[in-house]
């Protein structure tokens, strides 16, 4: 899936390469942990992985696609109908409610009307919150919200979920809901699942764990991952 990853920020001897040649073969449908201290260059994976931000050099390939030789506009039509994230501070959108957040994501992918609504209540109600469809979601709970993003990123069944730091948010009480209700719906759906996290206890329930470290992937030995590998459904 990873091969070869660099990404710089900033030009000349100020320049920090925070991905150096990341490398990562990832199993179609596994659930996998990306760990590593702070400023390593998690969420910038994560972003390069989404077509969001874009590598320097390297490919990242998925499902038979590289993501890295296609345009823009290619790029944002795949991460809408392939790809689910789910961000640490939820990344609701206020003017809407709880289904119209979830239906956005469908409508999107060229999902409207009756049978985009019908998808979002069904959604909402595999999260717990089928009785919350009207509710503004600047008056739920953080675990709540949550929910709301968990049901937004996977109501189009995405390929690939990616979260970055999902439960960082949250208490410890209401992160042990989520985590392995996040976890069992990607499951049921067999999606690949990538997930940054600082929690060591979570990452260790996955499937996989990797360490993202001096730009580099390794394998829980302290290995890294060879070149060319590639994944995807």
């Amino acid at each position: 899936m990873l091969r070869e990853v660099c990404r710089s920020f900033g030009a000349g001897p100020r320049a920090r390469r925070v991905l150096d040649h990341a490398s990562a073969r990832i199993a179609p449908g596994s659930q996998v942990a990306i760990i590593g201290k702070s400023g390593s260059g998690k969420s910038t994976l994560l972003n390069i992985i989404s077509g969001i931000d874009h590598a320097d050099a390297g490919g990242i390939e998925f499902g038979g696609c590289d993501l890295t030789a296609m345009g823009e506009p290619r790029r944002t039509l795949f991460r809408r109908r392939r790809i689910g994230f789910v961000y640490q501070f939820f990344n609701l959108l206020p003017t809407l409610d709880v289904e119209e957040n979830v239906r956005l994501a469908l409508e999107l992918c060229g999902v409207r009307g009756r049978e985009a609504r019908r998808r979002s209540a069904a959604m909402l109600e595999q999260v717990g919150l089928g009785e919350l469809l009207r509710s503004p979601v600047d008056v739920l709970s953080g675990g709540e919200q949550q929910r709301v993003a968990l049901a937004r990123a996977l109501v189009h069944e995405p390929d690939l979920l990616l979260a970055d730091e999902p439960t960082g948010n949250l208490d410890e009480a209401t992160a042990a809901q989520v985590a392995p209700l996040l976890r069992r719906l990607a499951r049921e759906r067999g999606a690949t699942l990538l997930m940054v996290t600082h929690d060591r206890a979570l990452a260790g329930s996955l499937d996989r764990c990797l360490t993202l470290h001096d730009g580099q992937l390794l394998e829980a030995g302290g290995a890294a991952m060879p070149g060319g590998a590639t994944a995807g459904r």
